[in-house]
């Protein structure tokens, strides 16, 4: 799915479309309000962190999610990460092998953090949560999920992409919200700013003001990825939620882009597509460059070279991000409210 332009217009702007959307804008952000207020969620006998967002599409939840894992892996702790394994068919619960399941079966984002930690899909949140805590995690990254109230969360961070910020600040249909942004401040303990742009300062200032811990991030390119494409023809495509941006960091590392291909957010990429792309690189004597995430859907399509990007998250004082890991593990670890999984008796 591609973002409406009226939802990103430009500033100061109100195009008549999001306009004549608003009331349905309102009906859904009062059905999603209604959700999560009469839905008291399950507790599970392990403490939950969760990335999320307010905004529909790409925001950088997977790049948290992963840092979220490096950080508690140095503290001694054994996370596994649970997603929906949007774009995927499999429903699960399962555990994401990477050697044996495609991005069509469970999505490409659960292929990239298997890559980390273990990593488990699941349409029922809560046996998706069960599964990982039988299997041995001692803490559950749920990489999404932040509108689905079905778990309890012991800790919540929104991440919002700050070249784009909350676009119109509708609420979908009318705009990109998931939900009001006061309503998912509201259940957060920390934002997540990536990016630099202006659009992502009025957000991180209102989360500020509501008292919420605020952090800037960026993505880094991998250094010894980014110094081989540097000065290197490229033709460069991606199905991200802004496929600009993937091409804005090609050009800041010196990529000479030849041509630049976007398609839509989680796209299925087919032979076809993939031979069309070769064929307009080797006629520009150029390599063909992509995300990780894109690379997971091109996997077992027949491509005579692809190059990846890879990125990580870097963020400002990180040490705060730490301790709110710390604090969110030892309260959750005192709550006797917990219910740790017991396996049925008999079973094996």
């Amino acid at each position: 799915m591609r973002s409406p332009s009226f939802w990103y217009p430009p500033k100061g702007a109100t195009p008549l479309a999001a306009r004549l959307l608003s009331p349905l804008g309102w009906l859904y952000g009062r059905a999603a309000f209604f959700k999560q207020r009469f839905s008291a969620g399950e507790r599970i006998g392990i403490p939950v962190i969760c990335v999320g967002n307010v905004t529909a599409g790409g925001a950088g939840k997977t790049p948290t999610a992963l840092f979220l894992a490096e950080r508690l892996k140095a503290m001694g702790e054994h996370p596994h990460f649970l997603s929906r394994g949007y774009g995927g068919t499999l429903e699960g619960p399962l555990r994401v092998d990477p050697a044996r399941h495609s991005a069509a079966e469970v999505g490409d984002e659960p292929l990239l953090l298997a890559g980390e930690a273990p990593c488990w899909i699941s349409a029922d949140r809560v046996k998706g949560a069960r599964a990982a805590e039988e299997q041995g995690a001692s803490v559950l990254i749920m990489d999404d999920g932040f509108q689905n109230p079905s778990l309890q969360k012991d800790l919540s961070f929104l991440v919002i992409d700050g070249d784009a910020g909350l676009g119109n600040g509708k609420v979908m249909p009318a705009g990109p919200l998931r939900e009001t942004y006061e309503a998912a401040l509201s259940r957060a303990e920390a934002v997540i700013v990536i990016g630099a742009g202006e659009p992502g300062r009025g957000p991180a200032e209102l989360a500020e003001r509501t008292g919420l811990a605020v952090f800037s991030a960026r993505l880094t390119p991998g250094e010894a990825e980014a110094a081989a494409l540097r000065g290197q023809k490229t033709v460069a495509f991606a199905g991200i939620g802004r496929p600009e941006k993937f091409f804005r960091t090609l050009e800041e590392i010196g990529a000479d882009i030849q041509s630049r291909h976007g398609f839509p957010d989680h796209a299925p990429y087919s032979q076809k597509d993939l031979d069309g792309l070769a064929k307009e690189a080797a006629r520009r004597e150029a390599v063909l460059v992509t995300t990780e995430k894109d690379a997971m859907r091109c996997r077992g399509l027949s491509l005579p070279r692809l190059v990846t990007l890879p990125v990580r998250l870097d963020v400002e004082g990180e040490g705060g991000i730490d301790a709110l890991l710390e604090e969110a593990l030892r309260r959750a670890r005192a709550d006797h409210t917990y219910v740790p999984f017991a396996a049925p008796e008999g079973s094996t």
